[in-house]
């Protein structure tokens, strides 16, 4: 047997767990979640399938350790791991090396074997998407793909627990795991943003959870996929390779494509796992920019013909009723904020206590996703109860929204993936365009207002207040509906 540094600690290894300690599956039924997921489990099978684990890495030195070592201490180890090291210009392949070779372990479900090879593949044009199509090839043979981020640590049943339930379910083609970050070791700004990230992971989890635990995105970050599914929509779309190069969210484009196939793409109730998140304001914008702008391509009408059902295919739904959510806050904040700068110009604003109704209600909304939390901290809980927080970190995500659109509709190409890895190394500061363009769209504006007459202006204020009011009374009337929904024991 290999001496590697996990031989050299294995007992320590085999005591080990990632997260806190998750209950066996038997423990979890007993929730009171809906029916139509206890019935996969009924008659479970015991059938040993096989699953290829791939890892693709770009410098990931500070945490690719740990999501090998985060695998090797799975009550289900994948029967190969495959790291998959890309464009890297840190230590992560000799950091990955040392885990190279085969790994006998004991754990509650027996004797387990796995083999974890390191791949070097230099330079690559396809960046992330090339890594994961090498390591497709490598792993096509096995009944499962494991896709797992190079910063992605999961609790010690994830692997358990998907294996479970996709082997039970045929018409499963993908399921993906429950998404947090860990919030312990941030402080200041990037504690801020981190409780950002985890209350918008956590509000995108519940919401497929209670969409029959249907995922619109399968992300890379750790899901199962069947590679018989796979194969299928490589033939239905005339593929090569699971994953295009074209796309620039090519886990949204799979989970499209698995869907069409007439698959199921579902989340995991049980199955949790801990990503990296953005730290810095650059590299966030990056990332959320990104995301956004391939969601758009997606979503967008004549885009990609290649993928049946556009612009109305059923994972897309969601993705319209984010995008116009969004530009509904939007309008509501920056209206709001036009009409009330405008009517104190005049002396003409008088405050009406109606208007604490949509603030309580988003309160209670925000504090009852961090309660919905399983590993919630105060952070999680201060954030949602000031207000301040949450509304600072939703502005943030409206620049987000303004910037991938305004990149989309000028047409302008752009890599996308370049400029995220670039904004994370500290680079860039488009970041802070929206608000320079925002700061001098309110001085125009204010200068036009001092143009007017009063007549006019009186005219528009009578017009405006309205308007920005029906659409609050909506939006309320919406957070009253998610607040008082029921939620079937899930916590994300």
């Amino acid at each position: 047997m290999t001496d590697t540094p996990y031989r050299r600690n294995e007992i320590a290894l085999r005591s080990a767990t990632v997260g806190p300690v998750t209950p066996p599956l038997e423990d979890l039924l007993s929730h009171a979640f809906p029916a139509d997921f206890d019935s996969v489990f009924e008659g479970s099978s015991t059938q040993r399938s096989t699953i290829g684990c791939i890892i693709p890495a770009y410098n990931e030195e500070e945490s690719i350790a740990q999501v090998i070592e985060g695998l090797l201490t799975q009550t289900r180890i994948p029967d190969v791991i495959h790291v998959v090291v890309n464009n890297t210009s840190d230590q992560t392949v000799a950091l990955a090396s040392q885990y190279a070779g085969p790994h006998e372990i004991t754990t509650e479900l027996g004797e387990q074997f796995t083999e974890v090879f390191v791949h070097d593949i230099g330079k690559n044009p396809d960046k992330k998407v090339g890594a994961l199509n090498y390591g497709y090839s490598l792993v096509e043979g096995y009944d499962y793909l494991l896709g797992v981020d190079g910063d992605t640590i999961a609790e010690a049943r994830a692997v358990e627990y998907l294996e479970t339930e996709i082997i039970n379910d045929s018409r499963i083609g993908g399921i993906s795991a429950i998404y947090s970050i860990d919030n312990k070791p941030f402080k200041g700004l990037a504690s801020f943003l981190i409780s950002g990230q985890r209350s918008q992971f956590a509000a995108f989890n519940l919401q497929n959870l209670l969409r029959g635990r249907n995922m619109a995105v399968l992300g890379g970050q750790f899901s199962i996929f069947s590679t018989h599914a796979l194969r299928e929509v490589m033939e239905q779309n005339h593929q090569t390779t699971p994953w295009v190069k074209d796309s620039e969210v090519e886990d949204s484009l799979l989970s499209l494509q698995i869907k069409s196939a007439g698959y199921l793409t579902k989340i995991s109730p049980f199955a949790r796992a801990d990503v990296g998140g953005m730290t810095t304001l650059s590299g966030l914008d990056a990332q959320q920019v990104k995301w956004t702008y391939g969601a758009i391509e997606l979503m967008w009408p004549g885009q990609r013909g290649d993928t049946k059902g556009q612009p109305l295919h059923p994972n897309l739904r969601i993705r319209w009723f984010e995008n116009f959510g969004m530009l509904t806050n939007l309008f509501v904040r920056i209206a709001f904020l036009l009409l009330l700068a405008g009517s104190l110009s005049l002396n003409a604003f008088v405050f009406s206590p109606w208007w604490l109704i949509p603030i309580g209600m988003a309160v209670l909304l925000n504090l009852r996703m961090a309660l919905t939390m399983q590993s919630r901290t105060r952070k999680d809980v201060l954030f949602a109860v000031l207000i301040v927080p949450a509304e600072i970190y939703m502005w943030i995500r409206l620049s987000h929204f303004a910037r991938a659109w305004t990149r989309f509709l000028s047409k302008k190409k752009v890599d996308n993936w370049a400029m995220q890895a670039k904004a994370e190394k500290g680079g860039g500061f488009g970041h802070w365009t929206p608000a320079i363009v925002t700061l001098a769209v309110l001085v125009a504006v204010a200068v036009i207002w001092m143009m007017l007459g009063p007549v006019v202006q009186s005219s528009i204020l009578w017009v405006g207040w309205p308007i920005v009011g029906v659409v609050t009374v909506l939006q309320t009337l919406m957070m009253f509906t998610k607040l008082f929904r029921r939620q079937h024991g899930y916590k994300v």
